[in-house]
């Protein structure tokens, strides 16, 4: 019978160990790498959360604000203006199951895209359109985008692609605002949060106007 090395069997086993983890290792930082987040503003930011959130790929979206030079604004700073930031969400997507460009796609046809003065029933520049982008790559696949969008509508689109500027997390109040059960006072009485954007919504005008401009390419109407 073979002599066992058992000094030699636990080197091996511990080299066969260390290999395995180091795949392992570069399996899930290539998988990281994957994980990418962009941030858009598209009007009422619990708007484009449910939209996108919808979407298969998509990790999740975060209610914020981005564009403007004050620090941690609230909610109410920038409604009222004077920050120069825009209501944004930051989408965290699987870009192996969506990528950018699908993104920009689903995006530019959720929107009003004609209207530089906000959105819908939302008015002031806190409420307008913008695509944020980090880099050259991402700019030019948002300007091929733009350049789809405005052959398919035969129109100019004015959502801007802005420099990727910081972005600050909204109040908990307004993070999925559209799915949330907790009760609020409106004019219609105490609603929950998910009746109350439902209402919100459809009294809004959104998905009409989206509907008017795009038709059957509008991906998200008539799925809320």
């Amino acid at each position: 019978m073979p002599r066992i090395n058992l000094a030699q069997n636990a080197k091996t086993l511990l080299l066969a160990g260390a290999i395995f983890m180091g795949v392992f290792a570069q399996g899930h930082r290539a998988h990281a790498e994957d994980i990418q987040t962009t941030v858009l503003a598209g009007g009422c930011f619990w708007c484009i959360e449910s939209d996108f959130e919808s979407v298969e790929g998509v990790i999740e979206a975060v209610s914020g604000f981005s564009g403007g030079d004050v620090e941690n604004p609230t909610y109410r700073e920038v409604v009222r203006g004077g920050t120069g930031h825009l209501e944004v969400v930051e989408i965290t997507y699987d870009a192996d199951i969506v990528n950018y460009a699908e993104l920009m796609h689903l995006f530019l046809r959720s929107v009003d895209v004609l209207d530089d003065g906000g959105q819908f029933c939302d008015r002031g520049h806190s409420y307008t359109t913008a695509i944020f982008v980090r880099d050259d790559a991402e700019r030019a696949i948002a300007a091929a985008a733009i350049a789809e969008a405005e052959g398919d509508l035969g129109q100019e689109i004015v959502t801007p692609i802005l420099d990727a500027a910081p972005f600050y997390v909204a109040e908990d109040y307004h993070q999925d605002y559209y799915m949330s059960d907790d009760l609020i006072v409106t004019r219609f009485g105490p609603r929950r949060k998910s009746v109350a954007y439902g209402l919100y919504r459809d009294g809004c005008g959104r998905d009409a106007r989206v509907a008017q401009l795009w038709g059957d390419a509008a991906p998200f109407v008539g799925t809320h």
